[in-house]
């Protein structure tokens, strides 16, 4: 793959960490990554973004791109209106990642909150932007109550519109988890219809940069270059009753 889309079920679900990690074990590999951000909000003119935390995680040599950046913490259509600047269309995310994809041998799309979260005032999203590049979504997905619904929905989104998902991701799994995220590992691929892919411990983000690298190869499953074992970890993780 040359292109994944990074997108998830919500907001602060940790698509960014996400994102470093498969941008880690990539240059671990000595592949040539760039990072490409659509739409940054709630940041200001001269602090980091996203695309900078995911290279101050994954390492030196990582292209980073913004298309646009908005002041307040709001759906890009919007705060792209309220700002009075213009707002991000899905042709131009295609097209910015396209000609990254001519430079690098992975491009990591990052959207901002979920899947169908507004770019423009024509109803643009980021499911628009991996149709118009045929790129597969790695969908981010919460751990406990509530993620099943909005895992379901989100899978069902991209199967109208004729996108391949990679699968369901863990973007925070708890140290402690409760009954609804461990129940959750049996039930979340069935509901995106996919294995999940991974699942990146809570407070990973935190970790030293070198302990961060070292253990991204641990949280993803061998379609993104990692190592992690889903059965193994269904099997330590969830109850007993639901392992098979």
């Amino acid at each position: 793959m040359t292109v994944i889309v990074v997108s998830g079920t919500g907001t602060e679900i940790g698509k960014t960490v996400t994102t470093a990690a498969v941008a880690a074990v990539a240059r671990a590999a000595g592949r040539s990554v760039a990072v490409l951000k659509p739409a940054q909000t709630g940041v200001g003119p001269h602090e980091a973004g996203d695309a900078h935390e995911v290279a101050r995680l994954a390492g030196e040599g990582i292209t980073t791109r913004e298309l646009a950046r908005y002041p307040e913490p709001l759906a890009p259509d919007v705060a792209a209106r309220r700002a009075g600047l213009a707002q991000i269309h899905p042709q131009e995310v295609a097209d910015a990642a396209a000609k990254l994809a001519t430079e690098h041998d992975l491009v990591l799309v990052e959207g901002a909150g979920g899947l169908l979260v507004r770019l423009d005032d024509a109803g643009g999203t980021l499911a628009d932007a991996a149709r118009l590049l045929g790129a597969p979504v790695l969908m981010v997905v919460s751990a406990g109550l509530g993620s099943l619904n909005t895992t379901a929905l989100t899978a069902e989104a991209l199967r109208a519109r004729g996108v391949r998902q990679l699968g369901p991701l863990v973007g925070s799994w708890p140290e402690v988890p409760d009954l609804a995220s461990r129940c959750n590992l049996a039930d979340l691929p069935k509901d995106a219809g996919t294995p999940l892919v991974g699942a990146i411990p809570a407070g990973a983000g935190s970790l030293a940069v070198a302990e961060f690298r070292a253990a991204a190869a641990d949280w993803l499953a061998p379609g993104l270059g990692g190592t992690w074992d889903g059965a193994a970890f269904a099997e330590r993780e969830a109850p007993a009753a639901l392992v098979r």
